[in-house]
């Protein structure tokens, strides 16, 4: 490995865990909004009185967390952008979207000077993508637990 192939960590990781915090505030928007929402209708009564509801319910968690995903998927591109890694916004959206899923094709690959960024963003996705399954698989508990009483014993 040549002078010019070696990868940094330290700065990398620095611009990726200020990534990080803006992705964890970024997501408890959509955390904070479905928990509102399944309160408000709790309060009027309509959770657990019907099939389609309760899928009405789901799905606007589910698309409120979509929207955070896509966000943040767009906050990685723009810090490509800014790093100088990409010109254009399409190619970097597509990049951090195929880090932030850790699909990984490797098709498009950095510089080594920010090649760090990769496997952070990859690592956040990870982390966010299980905190919206949390956060679903907690609305749906709910949702049955007050549709099937018999359930929580």
């Amino acid at each position: 490995m040549t002078q010019s192939e070696r990868i940094p960590v330290l700065l990398p990781l620095a611009v990726g865990a200020v990534m990080f915090g803006c992705t964890i505030l970024i997501h408890s928007v959509p955390l904070s909004a479905t928990v509102n929402h399944v309160r408000r209708e709790k309060k009027l009564g309509r959770v657990g009185t019907s099939f389609w509801t309760d899928i009405g319910i789901v799905a606007r968690a589910i698309s409120y967390a979509l929207v955070a995903h896509l966000i943040e998927v767009a906050l990685w591109a723009e810090l490509f952008l800014f790093c100088g890694e990409f010109h254009d916004f399409g190619m970097a959206y597509y990049h951090s979207a195929v880090n932030y899923s850790t699909l990984g094709y490797g098709d498009v690959v950095m510089s080594p000077t920010w090649r760090m960024l990769g496997p952070l963003e990859a690592a956040n996705g990870m982390l966010m993508f299980g905190v919206t399954t949390a956060m679903v698989f907690a609305v749906i508990q709910r949702l049955v637990e007050t549709r099937f009483g018999d359930l929580r014993e």
